[in-house]
């Protein structure tokens, strides 16, 4: 959750406030919700312009996930897509459209993803997460979202909400689909190998990128699916 503001103070947001705030019920900075959170911070009487994305992404499914998690209200009135009707604010396409729009927009507040904020130099927001703590967006804090996300033997999830002191609240995996039954044993061979390097040496790499490798517990399961790949 980042944001456009006068010296840009550290900011502290939970999930009922961020769906009000997307709803369009709460429009001001100074909303005695946000100032509740926010203990000491100067908060103007500034309206807040609320930026989403224009186009379907997965980004919006992750958010609109959570959204609908911790607010029955969002849930009923936009409910979680990848793309969906907004109640309020202006749209960006793609990430790089949201942190263009927050950055030249006073008083805005949109959702990007981690490296977009990161590589702009933006701020963002720390969230409550499910135990009640208030946690910042990490490549660690995501890592333990997914440590402690209840996934299944077919790795269909949702790690949104994730139970864990240090799980950030609004993250989600990207999937790699693959037969489970290659027709070109060459082609399958290959593609098992690299799926291999990628699980191990290759999320050597994904810190650099501001991406959360899996956990080891993750990423055992995961090779143990690669093994059943046949060509």
């Amino acid at each position: 959750m980042t944001y456009n503001l006068p010296g840009n103070p550290a900011l502290k947001l939970d999930g009922e406030t961020i769906a009000d705030i997307f709803l369009g019920k709460i429009k001001k900075w100074n909303d005695p919700k946000i100032a509740a959170l926010n203990g000491g911070a100067k908060l103007p009487d500034n309206d807040i312009v609320v930026v989403h994305r224009s186009d379907g992404s997965g980004t919006t499914f992750i958010f609109t996930d959570y959204l609908s998690k911790v607010s029955p209200e969002w849930k009923q009135k936009a409910g979680n897509n990848t793309s969906v009707n907004w109640p309020a604010g202006i749209g960006g396409k793609g990430n790089e459209g949201v942190s263009g729009q927050v950055k030249q927009t006073p008083g805005a507040l949109g959702y990007v993803e981690l490296i977009y904020a990161i590589q702009n130099k933006m701020p963002y927001a720390d969230i409550k997460n499910a135990t009640g703590q208030f946690v910042k967006p990490t490549v660690e804090s995501v890592t333990a979202a997914l440590g402690t996300a209840n996934i299944p033997d077919d790795f269909r999830f949702s790690m949104t909400n994730a139970p864990g002191n240090d799980a950030y609240p609004i993250a989600g995996a990207t999937w790699l689909l693959v037969y489970e039954q290659q027709k070109d044993a060459a082609k399958g061979k290959k593609l098992v190998e690299f799926l291999k390097w990628a699980l191990t040496k290759g999320e050597g790499m994904a810190k650099d990128l501001n991406y959360a490798p899996l956990p080891d517990s993750i990423q055992q399961r995961v090779l143990k699916r690669i093994d059943e790949i046949k060509s």
